[in-house]
């Protein structure tokens, strides 16, 4: 079983192709489908819970 999300709309930086990139949020990292480019995904932690 995966937890990765996709995440819809947004394009690599690498390759540019749409629709390809997929969020994993238990490693915090963005990985694209096509390339294979990875990044960590840094949460906003100046965003207060209301």
């Amino acid at each position: 079983m995966s937890l990765a999300h996709f995440l819809d709309g947004l394009r690599c930086s690498d390759c540019q192709t749409l629709n390809v990139l997929w969020l994993d949020p238990v490693r915090a990292l963005v990985e694209c489908t096509e390339c294979g480019s990875a990044a960590l995904a840094v949460p906003d932690e100046r965003r207060s819970n209301e």
